[in-house]
């Protein structure tokens, strides 16, 4: 699987970029999986649901089920949170997967930039940025600049970084 993070400030559009990239990925027949680190605790679970009755009673991990999609749910119990590194194993094998986040690990990552967010590049200190989209023209900037509401560009800078892209057609004559 190939792997490539979105990254940016808190209000830059990481999210936003996301679900319109996805769809244009998939349109290109690219299966596409994504990997959303938080910040902050976060439940997907409900009180009084069975199986976060069966989390409150302690076990480490409860897989739910039905027709239309399954969810494991891993309770770290005072354990570390997980590594990217460990998580990545854990899904079904697919074309590309997208980590939104994560910024401070060192796969190969696209930048969301706004400047009106007032935020600094952090391409400038993170040198496995391969890229920025940008919602205004970067000056002096040494990396791909890609506009950010340009979602086909964006697509096939992706592709071709990860080398999912395929090979330009031979116009040559024969």
């Amino acid at each position: 699987m190939k792997i490539l993070g979105i990254v940016g400030w808190s209000g830059s559009g990481k999210t936003t970029l996301l679900t319109k990239l996805i769809p244009e990925l998939v349109a290109r027949r690219i299966s596409v999986s994504t990997v959303k680190h938080a910040h902050h605790a976060f439940d997907v679970d409900r009180p009084g649901k069975d199986s976060h009755r069966h989390r409150e009673a302690g076990a480490t991990e409860v897989l739910v089920s039905s027709p239309a999609r399954w969810a494991l749910m891993h309770e770290n119990r005072g354990a570390p949170e997980a590594e990217l590194a460990d998580l990545l194993p854990r899904m079904t094998p697919v074309d590309l997967v997208l980590i939104e986040g994560f910024k401070r690990h060192p796969h190969d990552k696209l930048e969301v930039h706004r400047p009106a967010v007032g935020k600094p590049l952090l391409a400038a200190g993170d040198r496995s940025v391969v890229a920025v989209a940008s919602s205004e023209l970067l000056p002096d900037l040494p990396l791909p600049q890609l506009a950010l509401d340009d979602i086909p560009a964006i697509a096939e800078f992706v592709l071709r970084h990860c080398g999912l892209a395929p090979p330009p057609h031979d116009t040559a004559d024969r």
